[in-house]
């Protein structure tokens, strides 16, 4: 059985950056560099969820709930503006210097 799962390169056969990884340090490069991925699907749900909080404060004539719900979409619109600021000054940084951070290999 340890034979089979030695012989199946994941990397080579769909292109998958995992499989072509060789320390700590690409896996922490792959995830840096899908960030901004993260951080969208994160800011979606804070969207969804302050949106509907905003609804139903407003339905109820429940101010607390209507600001919490705006609370959490500034908050989420704000985080999402750090990351992908964040991630424009280290890819700015990189053609300044030359020298890569967070691109991985394979990509």
């Amino acid at each position: 059985m340890n034979k089979i799962a030695q012989g199946v390169s994941i990397g080579e056969t769909f292109g998958s950056p995992f499989g072509q990884t060789t320390g700590l340090g690409d896996l922490v490069s792959v995830i840096v560099s899908n960030a901004l991925v993260i951080a969208g699907v994160i800011l979606l749900f804070f969207f969804i969820f302050g949106g509907i909080s905003m609804i139903a404060g407003a339905g109820r004539d429940n101010p607390e709930q209507a600001a919490k719900g705006k609370q959490a979409v500034t908050s989420a619109l704000i985080g999402f503006i750090i990351v992908f600021a964040a991630y424009w000054i280290v890819r700015l940084i990189e053609i300044i210097t030359g020298v890569s951070f967070i691109t991985a290999p394979g990509f």
